[in-house]
């Protein structure tokens, strides 16, 4: 690794998740990061030094980084709180040279970096490799009036939304894989990133840019930026009636394929996470999803502790007390993403599984009748339920986050970032997901999605919960009658 380093006449190399689009879940096939460190959560970067490895992850991924990550690399275990990015800044010493690929960083995180001598890549020297999109694109909506100065998107989810377009070739998204202009005009979309780039370098005009989503290389091609939060963020975030009422007929079909893998679990022995998988895509698709909003999490026993579990092992089996926990979603016509967790038992369950899932059940009861107005105040409130609740089991992300092209969306969040103080209005769809994890026992998360409507939040997800591990005794009294809005399975 050193010789990269030489070659590029730099101390460190910044290495990234993410593609030229910035997308939340790249191919492992174009993932630097994993083929850097053999890690494949995500989200959490690498930092490469003349000596060591560096990768970082966030609470969800450090006992799955320890088994993943090959020999040599070093996991730095960010808490609650810490910024994977003050964390590297800390590791440069002065007057060395950071590397940084400008199309695999938005231009406000290298702006970030101020203070630091960066040398720019324009080719990534772990992973260069972008996969081919073959777009396929079909109209879901219609295309959004922006009334706005000469505009330049390139946030997929962004540029899915306003043309209305989607595109359901490639698993786990509905985004169409291009670029785009908006003036008075109307839209002009590119056919590809070479097109966009020519476009770049020729416009004259001033052009109105996001910098937390256009990458570092498109953004030093504009001569003429200005900088301005995108109003598609809150635009989108509001979903219309219409797309509600879509939202609410996806989850129709989504419930009933969860109801149904949970009956193949009761009804077969010796189950493998694969075999569930498996049957659960077959589900998804017989109830009409075009594909999964992102690849089904499908966790036995102790790997229901990995909050972003990806196995799905032949080799792991559910046997008699055997606890499961399923993390799923699907994109249908409409081009949402759906997105619900449900936890079972086969046969019957320990009082230790009773005590954790019917705490979380408590959890979400309380942030679901909350009527907290931001997303910061209901994690609050679920973390004062769930910290120290069960010896041993700890809540360690966000109790949820937006839903709508992307499975993860925000505006609204449900945590303790910033963002999360953003009011959560009429209209808004998101998770509530509370759970509480032990790595030497298992993990229990309940994930509904849900919308507000008239000031108060309303749950897509109709599939029940599971009576046999329900202790009504952990619960209330006003959490018993809560319960009774949901089917008890």
């Amino acid at each position: 690794m050193n010789a990269i380093l030489n070659e590029h006449k730099i101390d460190y190399l910044l290495v990234n998740a993410t593609n030229e689009y910035l997308v939340e879940y790249p191919s492992l096939s174009e993932n630097a990061r994993y083929t850097l460190t053999g890690f494949s959560g995500s989200t959490g970067d690498a930092l490469l030094t003349q000596d060591k490895i560096y990768l970082f992850v966030d609470g969800r991924y450090h006992t799955q980084a320890d088994m993943e990550a090959k020999e040599g690399v070093t996991v730095v275990k960010l808490q609650l709180g810490q910024k994977q990015d003050d964390e590297i800044k800390k590791i440069i010493k002065p007057d060395k040279v950071l590397g940084i690929v400008s199309k695999k960083v938005s231009q406000s995180r290298l702006e970030g970096f101020e203070g630091i001598n960066i040398k720019l890549l324009d080719k990534d020297p772990i992973n260069d490799y972008t996969e081919p999109h073959n777009e396929v694109p079909s109209k879901a909506d219609e295309p959004k009036v922006l009334n706005t100065k000469p505009a330049y998107f390139s946030n997929l989810e962004e540029v899915s939304y306003l043309t209305g377009m989607r595109d359901f070739s490639k698993d786990n998204s509905a985004k169409i894989w291009q670029k785009l202009f908006v003036d008075e005009k109307g839209q002009r979309l590119f056919e590809d990133s070479k097109e966009a780039e020519e476009f770049l370098k020729n416009y004259e005009g001033e052009l109105l840019v996001d910098k937390t989503t256009i990458n570092a290389y498109d953004y030093s091609l504009i001569k003429h930026p200005i900088h301005r939060p995108s109003p598609v963020k809150t635009m989108k975030a509001v979903k219309s009636d219409k797309e509600i009422e879509a939202y609410k007929k996806a989850f129709e079909k989504t419930d009933k394929a969860v109801a149904a893998i949970r009956e193949y679990i009761e009804s077969n022995d010796n189950l493998s996470e694969y075999d569930i998988s498996s049957r659960l895509r077959e589900e998804f698709i017989k109830h009409g999803a075009k594909s999964l909003s992102f690849n089904s999490i499908v966790a036995i026993n102790q790997n229901s502790a990995l909050a972003h579990y990806a196995k799905n092992s032949k080799d792991v089996i559910l046997k008699d007390g055997s606890l499961v926990l399923i993390d799923c979603g699907a994109y249908y016509e409409s081009g949402l993403a759906t997105d619900i967790t449900r936890v079972f038992v086969k046969g019957k369950p320990s009082d230790l599984q009773k005590q954790v899932y019917t705490t979380v059940l408590k959890a979400f009861l309380n942030a679901f009748h909350s009527d907290l107005k931001t997303g910061f105040e209901i994690d609050t409130l679920a973390h004062s339920i769930l910290d120290n609740a069960v010896e041993g089991f700890t809540f360690g992300h966000g109790l949820g986050h937006g839903i709508g092209i992307n499975v993860h969306e925000a505006p609204p969040n449900l945590s303790q970032n910033e963002i999360a103080k953003t009011e959560i209005k009429d209209n808004m769809t998101f998770t509530i997901e509370p759970g509480l994890y032990n790595p030497e026992h298992f993990g229990v998360r309940l994930e509904n999605s849900c919308y507000k409507k008239d000031g108060k939040i309303h749950s897509f997800v109709k599939m029940g919960y599971e009576g046999k591990l329900i202790d009504l005794n952990i619960l209330s009294e006003q959490e018993k009658e809560w319960l009774k809005e949901f089917e008890i399975l």
